[in-house]
């Protein structure tokens, strides 16, 4: 028995049938609700037998014995932060409510560690040259460089084989030789990588022309140089919801003029807005493409991202942008870098 509804229970249920129904299933809970379906408690082996210690009849009802304050979630919680309760608070399985406190589904520990494999190609651009990370980039490139205590582009594939992913391709141009012999065939961590070797620069969409092989799925395209805790399913989730030939990864940006900025009209003052905050999404180096987006990448010549894009607009083909709340860093500078390293304990560990 999977099924969380076959776990439900009404208040005045015997103990003694609640334990019937935790034996037959594999759920290990049994969920206490109202006619409305409002939760009122859970049940488990523990209470049960705590239950029993204190004398409480099997005949008497479940209600004497449940636990009615359960450790709840919502529905729109996101996976990983539930994973982490469980973890903190040693939980097997946390009931999802809505605001009002109807039940309205179960999250299993097993369900969220046994994460479904995706066949989709993940291409990981880490081709550059790293010039403004001068002199660290004089020996070693970009994606190759620690921060954390590991090669930024090695943080980049773990983080997206624990959502599943296991055919990956790098696309390499400077150093390539090192890339290579760092990740291998990809059997250290139990999945595929082979690899696009650029003769010249090709730009992050050019680089897809040198795919060997076609696909039918969703293509993840990303920087060699960004971290993230970026949650990839939700992106494809989102990229497949808006029926998009394409996706851009989108991040908040603000900047704030040092000055106050003067409106004019002609020779006239009009007003003075003092230091005024400009908001802009901006390109976060992330990508979702179709397969029939990448037909419109020319072979063999520089092409980035935000021309093909352009092109699909073009062609009245539908893009869309995924907006990133998660952490996100581009290593693009020392300072950058300085600050990944800062930062990288609290995020990723």
């Amino acid at each position: 028995m999977k099924d969380w509804k076959n776990t439900l229970v009404s208040p005045e249920t015997s103990i003694r049938k609640t334990i019937q129904i935790l034996d037959s299933g594999a759920l290990k809970i049994a969920l206490v609700v109202d006619a409305e379906r409002r939760l009122l408690g859970t049940v488990t082996d523990g209470d049960i037998r705590r239950g029993i210690l204190r004398g409480v009849a099997l005949e008497e009802p479940v209600q004497r014995i449940m636990n009615s304050a359960p450790t709840t979630v919502s529905a729109e919680e996101d996976k990983s932060e539930i994973l982490a309760l469980m973890r903190q608070k040693q939980l097997y399985q946390i009931p999802i409510v809505t605001n009002q406190g109807t039940l309205v589904g179960l999250e299993i520990l097993d369900d969220i560690i046994q994460v479904p494999k995706r066949d989709n190609i993940v291409v990981l651009m880490a081709g550059g040259m790293g010039v403004r990370l001068r002199p660290l980039t004089n020996d070693i490139p970009k994606p190759l460089l620690k921060v954390g205590g590991k090669p930024i582009l090695e943080t980049i594939l773990e983080n997206f084989i624990e959502y599943g992913f296991r055919r990956f391709y790098i696309s390499v141009n400077y150093k390539a030789e090192l890339i290579v012999d760092h990740f291998g065939d990809g059997s250290r961590w139990g999945v595929e990588i082979k690899y696009l070797y650029e003769e010249q620069k090709l730009g992050t969409a050019g680089a897809l022309g040198l795919l060997p092989e076609k696909t039918d799925l969703p293509v993840v395209v990303m920087n060699g140089d960004v971290l993230t805790k970026i949650n990839f399913k939700h992106l494809l989730d989102f990229h497949k919801e808006h029926n998009a030939k394409a996706t851009m990864c989108v991040r908040e940006y603000d900047f704030q003029v040092p000055f106050g900025v003067v409106k004019l009209d002609n020779h006239r003052l009009v007003s003075i807005e003092e230091k005024p905050l400009h908001r802009f999404f901006v390109n976060a180096g992330i990508y979702v493409l179709e397969p029939q987006s990448m037909e419109f990448i020319p072979r063999n010549v520089f092409f980035d991202m935000p021309t093909l894009f352009s092109t699909l607009n073009n062609h009245q083909q539908e893009t869309s942008v995924f907006p990133i709340r998660e952490y996100w860093i581009d290593i693009g500078r020392l300072d950058d870098f300085e600050r990944a390293n800062q930062e990288f304990d609290r995020n990723f560990e």
